[in-house]
């Protein structure tokens, strides 16, 4: 009978942990997550994994850790064994990170250098293969487009630089003590269980709000960004394909397609019947609603109080610029052609696929048990 397989996962509770844990546990894997201790409960997305202690045979366990604590981390790793470590913690969010640089530096950088070290010390090379969360970030001002695996790094944010020495401590582990280490330089992924300050999110949480009445008008930064979106489902597949590999390399995980924040703003509304159209410039630039399909719209949105065709020419998206970032990146767009050919990954979502999906699930979370403005509280049945 074949060993079960051991998998650690730091940044177990975010996106892209939640959804590796429950594909590797239908692989059949041993799963460990490090979660940070806090006052509140910060496990909604693997509540569903979860697995009572006292449960014998448990696959999915927890523990308490921090990427600040070497200590921490090489005891777990130690009483874990794992084949197989996922680097996936780290402070992320872009903007934020100019807001606290020497957090980020230690938790992103030196807490990637603190995992690879620990393999090390407790004579884990030949055993423990390990993925680090690389991300299109490094590339910044970007030098070439597409960005693939060979593009110069340019980082333009505390995030970046921080996500730069992570990557090229992996690189020199590997290199100096034959360590099976790979960088998944991964382009924007997103889903239903993103975080709410992230763009696509906050984009989708507000168009839902709005088609529902809860909200008036969405504020965002810079309209004109574009990105690389995908779907992190397909995202956490190609992670461990990576470790899959009969060589440790680095990849680019990416769709080959970019679109720019407006555009995304308009397939969100659309999903709901609601056109939009921009008008204006830089901070003045506004998004209005120029025509609602009543059908699907009422097809979505049952008992919605709102006269929806009052709502025509209003105003529903402004420019601040308080979310722009010091230095901007301007235009992401990855080169997964490596990642295609060598390991025969294949999506199975577009970007039409993950705005409908993120959009459903916001529509459905809004709509359950909310306060409707001229309605009370209502619980639409259809969503059931």
């Amino acid at each position: 009978m074949t060993q079960q397989k051991v998998a650690l996962i730091t940044g177990i509770t975010g996106q892209d942990g939640s959804y590796l844990a429950e594909f590797l546990l239908k692989k059949g894997y041993i799963v460990h997550g490090i979660k940070r201790r806090t006052s509140l409960f910060n496990t909604d997305r693997i509540d569903h994994l979860y697995q009572d202690p006292h449960v014998e045979n448990r696959n999915f366990i927890l523990h308490y850790g921090d990427m600040t604590d070497s200590m921490n981390l090489t005891r777990i790793i130690q009483e874990t064994q794992p084949d197989e470590i996922y680097n996936l913690a780290a402070m992320s969010h872009v903007h934020v990170s100019f807001e606290t640089p020497e957090y980020v530096a230690n938790a992103d950088g030196t807490g990637t250098l603190r995992i690879l070290e620990a393999v090390k010390l407790l004579g884990l090379t030949q055993k423990t293969k390990i993925y680090q969360a690389s991300t299109s970030e490094l590339y910044g001002k970007v030098q070439e487009t597409p960005q693939s695996e060979t593009t110069p790094f340019y980082p333009r944010s505390p995030y970046a630089v921080a996500k730069m020495y992570a990557y090229w401590i992996t690189v020199n582990y590997r290199e100096a003590y034959n360590m099976f280490a790979c960088n998944g330089i991964l382009f924007n992924h997103e889903s239903p269980v993103r975080g709410e300050t992230f763009v696509t999110r906050k984009i989708t949480r507000a168009a839902s709000k709005i088609a529902l009445g809860l909200q008036d008008k969405l504020y965002l930064g810079n309209l004109d960004a574009k990105r690389d979106w995908g779907h992190a489902k397909d995202y956490v597949k190609m992670m461990w394909m990576i470790l899959q590999h009969h060589t440790a390399e680095d990849w680019v995980i990416a769709t080959g397609q970019t679109t720019t924040v407006r555009d995304f703003v308009k397939m969100s509304f659309a999903y709901a019947g609601i056109t939009l159209r921009f008008e204006g410039t830089g901070v003045n630039e506004k998004g209005i609603i120029a025509s609602i399909d009543e059908n699907r719209y009422r097809s979505l949105i049952q008992n919605s109080p709102l006269n929806i065709q009052n709502c025509i020419g209003s105003t529903v998206v402004e420019v601040d610029a308080k979310y722009f970032r010091p230095t901007e990146v301007d235009l992401l767009l990855g080169d997964p052609t490596k990642a295609e050919q060598k390991l025969g990954w294949k999506r199975e979502f577009n970007l039409q696929n993950l705005v409908d999906d993120m959009m459903q699930s916001d529509l459905k979370l809004m709509t359950k048990d909310v306060y409707l403005k001229e309605g009370g509280y209502k619980t639409m049945s259809y969503y059931e």
